[in-house]
């Protein structure tokens, strides 16, 4: 059995031009001999037509054409003329191996009678059926029909010189199919080595990725239905890369965000084990506090957890954005005055309504305007703003901080991602913020990407269909 695509298609390509080429051969040859007959009888018929029709010119009438009848073969046909001494007799069939040609014609008068015999079955004198005289050719001489030649129903063979163009016909036909052949194994083997090895390098980068080496890029040769595989290959290669590369620092950043709350309480309890530290209100409040911060990136992780697996429990139910978007202002109005920043409503109150988890949708808003009050310096302004600019409804938070390096700005929806590496430590920051919002809008069949420029603030974009428009079933 074959195991190689390279000798399948090589087998394909050979079997393919064997068929076409033995199928050309035969019906050339089939056919080569019957057209090489009929040229010859047609070239001798039309030739035997205009000496017959001098013949009736000169005469007037058909007396003496049989006496004439052998003349005719030495005059039109001297190549083909028996090699016998003996003459051949004029209504005789051909012998095995000889070519008489007038043997192969007869002679018919304008009433459909026969002067010259072509067929046993219609001796001389003998009346011809309609049918009979018109399926010879007419001899017409000034305008009137005067005779017909009739023609034998059985080909006649073929002289020295037709057999031998007949050799020479199918001695070419051989040398040419045997020419076929080889430059069909030549290009079988061409094509099949260009169609597989594009294929030997994907899989020999597959299972270079199989064996741990993730980053693997194949050469892209062409742009046909290969090529297009080659490019998906790559994709999927550098998206593997960069997703296993996530994980390690979701790990790495998992683990330091978990061992610094732990070291503090850890060092907490083990001083006051030991009687260095006694347990005072404000230790222990210290240690409260490690452990709601421990508590809350353990809640955030269960909740990603359950949004991957589908098993998140929403409450979707049509909500007002400019409602939404008051009660998110009236929550942190007070906070962004603290920091001196004004924080701002714009929303058309005809916007048609939303469906969405209202809690759901107050703990994205929660993230991204903690998350701009974060960025946005004093006497910045932050603005809630909600549009339909064509048939989606867009909720925007929008800073005027100090925007986002256009390299991170792809990234800041990833797991544990800070574009700002000094904050890493920040008891206020975990790097979940904006992976939950992105995690909680899609779980609502919603969209969300940020727009941003450095120095002129980032604007979180969230796209949602119209109440009437989705299909959200309640958990």
């Amino acid at each position: 059995m074959l195991k190689s695509l390279y000798l399948k298609l090589t087998l394909a390509f050979m079997v393919i031009a064997i068929t076409t080429a033995a199928l050309v051969a035969i019906f050339i040859r089939t056919t080569s001999e019957n057209r090489l007959s009929q040229l010859v009888i047609d070239q001798q018929r039309n030739a035997l037509v205009q000496s017959l029709s001098s013949y009736y010119a000169a005469n007037g009438s058909w007396n003496g054409i049989s006496s004439y009848w052998r003349q005719f073969q030495v005059q039109l046909f001297p190549t083909s003329q028996l090699q016998s001494k003996n003459p051949p007799n004029p209504n005789s069939q051909n012998e095995p191996g000889q070519h008489n040609p007038l043997n192969q014609f007869g002679l018919a008068d304008a009433s459909g009678k026969v002067l010259i015999s072509v067929d046993p079955h219609a001796p001389d004198g003998t009346q011809l059926s309609p049918g009979a005289i018109s399926a010879g050719t007419v001899i017409m001489v000034n305008g009137k029909r005067v005779g017909t030649v009739l023609v034998a129903s059985q080909p006649p063979g073929f002289n020295q010189a037709e057999t031998q163009f007949l050799n020479r016909t199918n001695q070419a036909l051989f040398l040419a199919v045997l020419v076929a052949l080889i430059a069909a194994l030549i290009m079988g083997v061409i094509l099949a080595r260009t169609l597989t090895r594009p294929l030997r390098d994907l899989t020999k980068a597959a299972q270079s990725i199989a064996h741990g080496n993730l980053e693997q890029e194949v050469k892209v040769s062409s742009k046909d239905e290969i090529g297009q595989l080659a490019t998906s290959f790559n994709s999927m290669s550098q998206e593997v890369a960069r997703v296993n590369q996530l994980r390690k620092q979701m790990t790495a950043d998992i683990a330091h965000d978990l061992r610094t709350p732990l070291t503090v309480i850890g060092g907490y309890v083990e001083s006051m084990r030991d009687g260095v530290l006694s347990p005072t209100h404000e230790r222990l409040s210290l240690i409260y506090t490690e452990i709601e911060r421990l508590q809350s990136l353990v809640a955030d992780l269960r909740m990603l957890s359950q949004v991957d697996a589908g098993e998140l429990p929403l409450n979707p139910q049509p909500i007002s954005p400019e409602t939404l978007l008051n009660q998110s202002c009236a929550l942190f109005q007070h906070h962004a005055q603290q920091h001196g920043v004004a924080l701002m409503v714009k929303a058309n109150p005809q916007l048609p309504n939303i469906t969405v988890d209202e809690g759901r949708m107050m703990q994205v808003m929660d993230n991204l305007i903690s998350n701009a009050l974060r960025y946005t310096p004093q006497d910045g302004q932050i603005w809630l703003i909600a549009q339909k600019p064509q048939e989606e409804v867009e909720l925007i938070v929008k800073d005027t901080g100090p925007g986002i390096n256009p390299d991170d700005l792809p990234n800041i929806f990833d797991r544990f991602y800070r574009a700002d590496k000094s904050r890493h430590s920040e008891a206020s920051e975990s790097g979940l913020g904006l992976a939950i919002v992105k995690a909680l809008v899609e779980a609502q069949k919603g969209q969300v990407w940020a727009e941003s420029s450095l120095g002129k603030g980032t604007s979180i974009v969230m796209k949602f269909s119209p109440a009437t428009m989705v299909d959200v079933k309640p958990a």
